[in-house]
């Protein structure tokens, strides 16, 4: 019996297609790496290929050892001559051999992070640079940047404004300068110098295409140029390439990814042959039907529907909040629901689109004692710019009788007095600290009266105390978030992340801000010590990251997983699809935000959970609005509950219904009490809408013909005649 066999009509046509260039369009579950390794069995087994003919290029190790286990577990020793690795392994082994022809000795060392970081503190201190004004990871991903897209260091110092930028340029050319010294190259290197020695060594370029007869790779719609152009040079004009990956999963173009590289694939390799697999082993069906929906928006794609021989009565759950603090309580008491009826929490993933909504959903898990764990992440109080800006904030607690020294604050100082820059350098900082042992009170009081030398310091520490003793004053009169939002703005803080466009790292402070704001608004009697305890007990607590726990992630690390349930959470306009995308008018960046939406939907096995929230946003400064991505599933597939406001991609309303599961708290406010029906002819409470100065505003009251509008912070809460002419529903 043929080792064919065992796949499906289509799958067969992909694996035994020998005789040109093969391009396989790999739906979501639908088994693409059996046949791959089908593939390369059949070419052994059935074809007689000599097993060292054949390549298989991955891009994670995990990929790499999955194929070459089931390789074996087909061919059993056979196997061992097949060259199963990721791209950057196969450049590795290319430069051990042929790396002497550009300069290099080919016992070269090889950078991991934690080299490249070393690397850096080393230049950092040899330059006098604060590593929490420059973060070794920002710096790395620009130095990242640079080098795959052929940026040397004279040319990134051209391009850079900012003194930020100029010194980021200064670090990358003593960074290379110390790579080449030491003849030592970071990942980024082994790819651009195989590229290189393939590009402009003919001679070593034709040895190494008479190597392989068929070559093969695996998740094709994540390659860059970088990437694809190895691969090219490694082909000869008879050799055999198969590749395999999905257009519709093409998620990573901010690091390079080009999903015109798949889509072009039959312009680069003449007569090649496309096989679509659309069978998928994974989801149920209304969770296929649903992604199918979303995802044919897209105009730049390859038409395909993705369908399973599992059928199923279920539908996608969509939950719509009243605010964004009952979205994540909703979530965390399904979660428990659906744990009590059986489902493992390992089992059950939070997908997110930006790392900053974990905030709410860690809170609300921890509450409802579910655990957690963040993967490929940190957890939300844990993040730097969160523990620098409750630094900043515990700065400006109020003295405490019963404490005199308050040694405590040593450890907010040295945390944030060079974070923007001061030039307080490490010898002044002991300096310091050694006065305030010599005067037996903490760090903070001797800034007030320093004694150490240098113009520079003095200044920096100057300017740091009087933000704080200005701060301090203001207290009294300032709500917690708005103390904190005067302290990040005074200090510089804000101002430094924007200069290195650190967004994500904007994002959380934001979303810190909402905490703040929404711990106000439940207890306005708390005082800023208050709010600083509970947020101390969030950290402390063990939320059993080992074992049966919840996985809450980014959709960007969900790629390659799956689950029996997944919940996609906060799906808002300007947050899932993000601002960004919206803003470039609705084109490539708006489908890459569809194909991730797509990608977190594919995840699910048996269940699929969405929710968005209604209410004022900080992180997006207005009235959150429904994403576009719920619309463009057909409301056959949904099972709606919850407060859903009308759309301003539809004209029908769903309102709160019961959703069957009472121990979810329903919404406060006058959205609890609604009966269904569809909102026409006069404002209502509820309604979204428009008006000429303030913008957008959702109606929380109407009464003898005045309405209560609910408008951003800025604005606030206004009362205005119903029949206004500046204002419409939208």
């Amino acid at each position: 019996m043929s080792i064919l066999e065992q796949l499906n009509s289509r799958q067969r046509e992909a694996a035994s297609c020998t005789d040109s260039h093969v391009r396989i369009i790999a739906g979501a579950g639908s088994g693409k790496t059996r046949v791959v390794t089908v593939r390369i069995a059949y070419l052994i087994d059935e074809c007689h290929v000599y097993p060292n003919r054949i390549l298989a290029i991955t891009f994670t190790n995990k990929a790499a050892r999955e194929m070459r286990e089931r390789v074996e577990s087909m061919l059993g020793p056979l196997a061992a001559s097949v060259r199963i690795s990721t791209i950057h392994s196969f450049c590795v082994r290319l430069l051990r051999e042929d790396i002497q022809s550009i300069g290099y000795p080919r016992n070269f060392t090889i950078l991991d992070s934690e080299d490249q970081k070393s690397i850096l503190k080393d230049i950092y201190k040899e330059k006098e640079i604060d590593a929490k004004s420059q973060p070794y990871g920002g710096m790395l991903g620009y130095i990242s940047s640079c080098k795959t897209t052929f940026v040397d260091p004279s040319q990134a110092s051209q391009l850079a404004h900012s003194e930020s930028q100029k010194e980021k340029a200064r670090v990358y050319a003593s960074y290379e300068a110390r790579l080449r010294d030491m003849f030592a190259l970071d990942f980024d290197d082994l790819l651009i110098r195989a590229y290189e020695l393939l590009k402009e060594k003919a001679d070593i370029r034709e040895k190494w295409q008479r190597r392989f007869d068929y070559i093969h790779v695996d998740e094709f719609q994540d390659v860059d140029e970088l990437q694809y152009g190895i691969i090219r040079l490694l082909c000869a004009p008879d050799t055999k390439l198969c590749v395999v990956g999905d257009p519709d999963q093409t998620i990573y173009t901010w690091r390079g990814a080009n999903v015109d590289i798949i889509m072009n694939f039959e312009r680069d390799f003449k007569g090649c042959k496309t096989v679509i697999l659309d069978e998928n082993y994974r989801s149920e069906a209304h969770i296929l039907d649903g992604a199918n929906a979303l995802i044919r928006n897209n105009r730049n794609r390859i038409e395909k529907d993705l369908y399973t021989k599992q059928k199923s009565d279920a539908k996608i759950v969509h939950f719509s909040a009243a605010d964004e603090r009952n979205e994540p309580v909703w979530v965390a008491a399904r979660i428990k629901t659906l744990h009590h009826s059986g489902v493992p929490y390992r089992e059950i993933a939070v997908l997110y689109r930006s790392n900053y909504l974990s905030r709410g959903l860690e809170k609300a898990l921890l509450e409802a004692h579910v655990p957690y764990r963040i993967y490929g992440g940190i957890r939300f109080y844990e993040r730097a710019e969160i523990k620098d800006a409750l630094s900043y904030l515990r700065l400006l607690a109020p003295k405490s009788a019963e404490d005199e020294r308050e040694l405590w604050k040593d450890l907010a100082v040295r945390r944030v007095l060079n974070a923007p820059k001061r030039g307080v350098g490490a010898r002044s900082l002991e300096q310091l600290e050694e006065q305030a042992r010599e005067e037996d009170t903490n760090l903070y009081e001797v800034l007030k009266h320093p004694c150490i030398k240098g113009a520079k310091a003095c200044k920096g520490i100057a300017e740091f105390v009087s933000v704080i003793e200005e701060c301090r004053a203001a207290a009294s009169s300032l709500s917690i978030d708005l103390l904190m939002k005067k302290v990040l703005e005074s200090s510089g803080y804000l101002q430094m992340l924007r200069d290195d466009n650190e967004n994500e790292r904007l994002e959380n402070i934001k979303e810190l801000l909402n905490d703040m704001e929404e711990y106000v608004e439940n207890d306005p009697e708390a005082s800023l010590n208050d709010y600083l305890q509970e947020i101390a007990l969030y950290t402390d607590n063990d939320t059993g990251e080992s074992g049966d726990a919840v996985q809450l992630m980014s959709v960007h690390s969900s790629k390659g997983l799956e689950f029996d349930c997944v919940f996609i959470y906060s799906l808002c306009e300007g947050i899932f699809p993000s601002e960004r995308s919206i803003s470039e008018g609705g084109g490539p960046a708006l489908e890459e935000e569809r194909r991730l939406a797509y990608v977190a939907m594919t995840r699910a096995r048996k269940q699929l959970f969405l929710s968005d929230s209604m209410g004022y946003s900080y992180v997006l400064d207005r009235i959150k609005m429904p994403s576009r991505f719920v619309k463009e599933i057909p409301a056959a597939l949904l099972d709606d509950v919850g407060v859903r406001p009308r759309s301003r991609f539809g004209e029908d309303v769903d309102v709160f219904q019961e959703s069957g599961f009472a121990s979810v708290p329903k919404p406060s406010g006058p959205s609890a009490h609604y009966e269904r029906k569809k909102r026409k002819g006069r404002l209502q409470k509820g309604d979204l809408v428009q008006h000429a100065s303030f913008g957008e505003g959702i109606i929380i009251d109407v009464k003898d013909g005045l309405a209560t509008i609910a408008f951003a912070q800025r604005y606030g809460v206004r009362r205005i005649m119903a029949d206004h002419p500046s204002l419409s529903r939208k």
